[in-house]
């Protein structure tokens, strides 16, 4: 008689599930997009045992205007002049990652660094900016959202060392390489705090109040 298989333990796969929504966090688009990342934080709130908390997280990003029927990316639509911002949706679950004790980061910055860089978000959307300005500046990110091309907008989420502090994300944008005003670096639109409401959340530099798409929002 065939012996029966000897499947995956309960913490084996919470592991892999775990590497699964960390790789497609950064490259979110390979994944099949926004709906991959809620598959996977399903699937681990499941192994959790705690399933509700989608419902609960959903209702929470509803309230502060990170959900639209078109899930978190659309929440983008009125902000970011990319209609398909997946690295922006990735940042915001992201940060329920952090949250979950899921995300892990490439990086971190010290305490003092991070609380540096926190208290001059107000400073860092003063004026316009790339993305080689930022990672001069701060290093390169905790987390990459949205691969290394400079013709595509992406989001750079940094990350203290103390991983219950909130992550701090700069959006960038550029037009793609076909279009005739193309950026040889993405342009920072914005800056946000990741404990913040949504909405309320972004800092949008000079380039980013232009680009906006509309003006009816945060």
């Amino acid at each position: 008689m065939t012996p029966p298989p000897a499947y995956a333990t309960v913490e084996e796969i919470h592991a892999h599930l775990v590497d699964q929504l960390n790789s497609a966090l950064r490259l979110t688009g390979m994944f099949g997009g926004e709906l991959a990342l809620r598959t996977l934080v399903e699937h681990l709130l499941f192994v959790e045992r705690e399933p509700e908390a989608w419902e609960e997280l959903r209702e929470t990003w509803e309230k502060e205007g990170a959900w639209s029927p078109l899930g978190v990316t659309g929440a983008f639509r009125d902000l970011i002049p990319d209609r398909s911002y997946l690295s922006g949706s990735a940042s915001v679950y992201a940060e329920f990652a952090r949250r979950r004790g899921w995300l892990v980061p490439d990086r971190t910055l010290t305490s003092d660094a991070y609380e540096e860089l926190a208290g001059r978000l107000g400073e860092w959307a003063e004026k316009d900016r790339t993305w080689p300005d930022i990672t001069a500046e701060l290093g390169a990110p905790s987390i990459l959202f949205g691969g290394s091309n400079p013709y595509y907008g992406k989001s750079l989420g940094y990350l203290c060392t103390d991983l219950t502090r909130p992550m701090v994300v700069f959006h960038l944008w550029n037009d793609g390489p076909t279009a005739d005003a193309g950026h040889d670096q993405p342009s920072l639109l914005a800056v946000c705090r990741a404990d913040e409401p949504f909405r309320r959340s972004f800092r949008f530099t000079p380039e980013g109040e232009r680009r906006r798409p509309a003006r009816d929002g945060c």
